[in-house]
Formats: C-alpha cells, structure tokens, sequence
C-alpha cells in the first residue's frame, strides 16, 4: 500500500523515529563519501508554485544521492488546477515517475495529488503545513540535545505553517512546545488539539501564550520563523509593527537554558524576527538545520518508498 506525507498527522511516533534513524545513518554516509544508491533507477518529480532555494537543492540532490533523479517543474510547466487539473496530472506522473513533491500554496492541491496519484505524494510545504522541515528540524536537535522526548520548546513569532507541523510533531513525541504569538495570530485550533492530545497522552504539553519571554522562560530549543510568509507580502508592515516585541535577541535568548539551541527555517529577515547576533551566534544551529533538510528528505523518500513496496 503506497504511503504518502500530506501531513505530520500521516505519520505514527515510530516511523518518525525510523526515518530520523534512517537519516541519520545517510548523513553519515553522505559525509564518509559511501556509495548509498538506494533509489538507483527512480525519479521524483518536484512540482512547484512557489520558489524555494532549500527545496529545490536538497530533493535534487538528495535523489543523486541516492542514484536516482529529480525533475523541476516551475508554475508554467503544469498551471496546477488551470491548465489541467490535480487529477490528470497526478495520474499522468504516477505512469512516468515513482515519487512526488509538490511546494503549493493550497493544501487541497496536496491532497489532490496523493488522493489520485499511485505514487507517494510528498508534502514540500502547503498553507498549512511544512513537514519537511519539521523533521529536519528534529534531526537537528536530537544532534545536539541528544534526546527528542522532555524537551522544551519554545515558537516565538507567527503560528504559520512550520509552527503547525513542529506541534504536531512535537505531541507525537512527547516534547512540550509553548507558543508566543500575538492573539490574532496563533495557530489554528485543530492544529493545537490534535498536538495537545498527542502530547498529553506522552506527558507533555501544549501551550499558547502572548509573552515571549514566558514562552522562552527555561527553553532547550527556541524557534522563530519569518513574520510574513509568501503570499502575505502586502501584510509585511503592519507584521513588522504587530511583532516586534516577539524578535528573538540577545536579551531574550538569555530567559532560555544557558544551553538552549536556536533554530530559525530560513530564509530570515535579519534584524526583524532574529538578530544577527543571534542568528550568528554560538547558540544557533540554523546551518545545521539547513543541511539537515538534505538528509532528512533522503531518510523520508527511502522510507516512503520502502513502506509503499511492502
């Protein structure tokens, strides 16, 4: 039964663990430069509304990588849901190609693709969600912090996409977030419930908050994204004023552990919702979190892959 990634909510607590295991294991092979070529013959197809520069470079050369190949596909290419629909492109693709990413702005298109594809369908960021990241996100901090359950995290800006995949993830393995946003931005509710559910089953919690610095308050890790995400360009004014007091700084990383890691999805508006001192200081694991996007995409498509051939 073919296996896709619409969402967190696709994936149980092990088989999160076993593709961070599996990732893992690939950096390390990538980094000792020994031949991995698990997908030798497979090509995925890399749809894309909107641009990104860690997306496209780490799915294309992830599947190099793994001895396979990747084709781009920009907005013209395709014209998703115009030109031609979700549907016949899905099962047009699942005739020439053995996997699929799409970066979209509506999570229904997502949804569409893996609903009529034959194919695992891979979620490279939606509207609602950004699981990819996320799991990169928690390769990075088990590198660091050694252990994922019991940590505190603290998210402090906007309750976007990333923030709704990070919770959701977070739940699942028992890590408490609190969430420091302005009130008209938190995260949307279903989001936040099915999250507090997971996390209280495994001992920990949700939380909202309006104060950064309560959310930051004995924090292992500390996450900030972008105010404005695309497509909210003309609310980037009134975002910057609304949060301000939710830029993560010196003087607001220091309410966190002495050892507490910074990380931050990129791109990042310097000087708006992270300081450079910050950014580029020795708390920060951004780098790493950008290079784990790499290895954690490899450990995701063999895993995809290797559950739906089973």
């Amino acid at each position: 039964m073919k296996r896709d990634l619409r969402t967190i909510c696709d994936l149980s607590a092990a088989e999160v663990e076993e593709i961070l295991a599996a990732s893992i294991d690939l950096k390390a092979k990538t980094k000792s430069r020994t031949p991995h070529a698990l997908l030798e013959g497979r090509t995925l197809a890399m749809i894309f509304e909107k641009p990104s520069l860690r997306t496209r470079v780490t799915f294309e050369t992830g599947m190099k990588q793994l001895g396979g190949h990747a084709i781009y596909l920009a907005p013209a290419d395709i014209g998703l849901g115009k030109r031609e629909s979700v549907k016949d492109v899905a099962q047009c693709l699942s005739r020439w190609v053995d996997l699929i990413m799409a970066r979209t702005f509506a999570q229904a298109t997502v949804d569409g693709l893996a609903e009529h594809a034959s194919i695992p369908v891979i979620n490279g960021l939606s509207d609602d969600e950004h699981p990819c990241q996320v799991l990169a996100d928690l390769m990075t901090v088990q590198e660091h912090r050694g252990t994922l359950k019991g940590q505190q995290v603290a998210w402090v800006g906007d309750g976007n996409n990333v923030c709704h995949s990070l919770l959701l993830l977070c739940g699942k393995l028992g890590m408490s977030v609190t969430v420091a946003t302005p009130q008209s931005h938190q995260p949307q509710a279903r989001f936040v419930e099915r999250a507090h559910s997971d996390a209280e089953a495994q001992g920990a919690a949700i939380r909202l908050v309006s104060d950064a610095v309560e959310a930051v308050a004995g924090a292992d890790c500390v996450f900030t994204d972008t105010w404005a995400s695309m497509g909210q360009e003309s609310e980037a004014e009134a975002r910057r004023k609304l949060f301000a007091p939710y830029q993560v700084n010196a003087a607001l990383l220091a309410k966190a552990k002495p050892d507490a890691i910074v990380l931050h999805c990129l791109p990042a508006h310097r000087g708006e919702e992270i300081t450079d001192e910050v950014i580029d200081g020795p708390q920060s694991v951004v780098l790493d979190e950008a290079e784990n996007r790499l290895h954690a995409q490899k450990g995701l498509m063999v895993s995809l892959v290797r559950w739906s051939e089973r």
